[in-house]
């Protein structure tokens, strides 16, 4: 990985160099804090998202060139590229979750079940399914040829503020505003795995390549690796101050 793409409540989008002395790049366009930010698969391309209800798509170079999505009504609260790099799903504050085609940038369509804010919203390594989570506290899962939610997950004690997949596909682990992550099998639809080891609300989680380990980050303050396999906390990593 050469470069890494960061987001900001300062409006801008900063791609930073991994290679020293190269400078950071700086990219302004966003109107308001930008929420949400990831590279495309081949990495030619950057998405980013806004509470000024838009999606930027960025050319990583110097020029900082953009277009611009008029996504939502509301907040956008993430975006995702699905894995051949052809389409984006946005999830936002007017509660629905958008699915767009980078080929002449157009959109297809809207998943609308949701009855609250929907926090966010990936696609499966497959791309034929989508899952999204909401303050309405569920996590749907959806279909993406019929356009139908095939199941809902229920949070009782919170909401999930991100959602993935495993790498294989088969389940998705959701970290949630009770402290706790959730693994689903996504073919049984039975909970695999719970682990309630953070002291805050989680706001973020990421699968290790191998499906072996997750990594979560929380307002406790701490980023926790937890080995899958074994299904126990495996390190806590300390450094940041809330």
């Amino acid at each position: 990985m050469k470069q890494i793409a960061t987001s900001s409540t300062d409006c801008c989008v900063m791609i930073w160099n991994m290679k020293p002395q190269r400078r950071a790049y700086r990219f302004n366009g966003h109107k308001d804090a930008v929420t949400s930010v990831q590279f495309s698969p081949s990495g030619h391309l950057v998405a980013s998202s806004s509470r000024d209800k838009t999606v930027r798509l960025w050319v990583p170079n110097m020029k900082a060139e953009s277009t611009v999505f008029k996504a939502h009504t509301a907040t956008v609260r993430s975006v995702n590229f699905s894995s051949d790099g052809q389409s984006l799903v946005t999830a936002s504050d007017d509660k629905t979750v958008k699915v767009w085609t980078l080929h002449r940038q157009k959109f297809l369509f809207s998943l609308n079940q949701h009855i609250n804010w929907v926090r966010c919203a990936r696609f499966s390594p497959d791309n034929r399914l989508i899952i999204s989570s909401s303050d309405d506290k569920t996590i749907k899962l959806w279909d993406k040829n019929s356009r139908e939610c095939i199941h809902s997950f229920y949070e009782h004690a919170g909401y999930a503020n991100h959602v993935d997949f495993h790498p294989s596909g088969t389940c998705v682990a959701a970290a949630s505003t009770d402290n706790s992550v959730k693994l689903w099998d996504i073919r049984s639809l039975k909970m695999l795995q719970h682990y309630q080891v953070h002291s805050g609300v989680m706001n973020s989680l990421s699968f290790h390549p191998s499906g072996n380990f997750l990594l979560t980050g929380s307002n406790d303050s701490t980023t926790k690796i937890l080995d899958l396999v074994e299904g126990k906390l495996l390190f806590t990593l300390h450094g940041h101050q809330v």
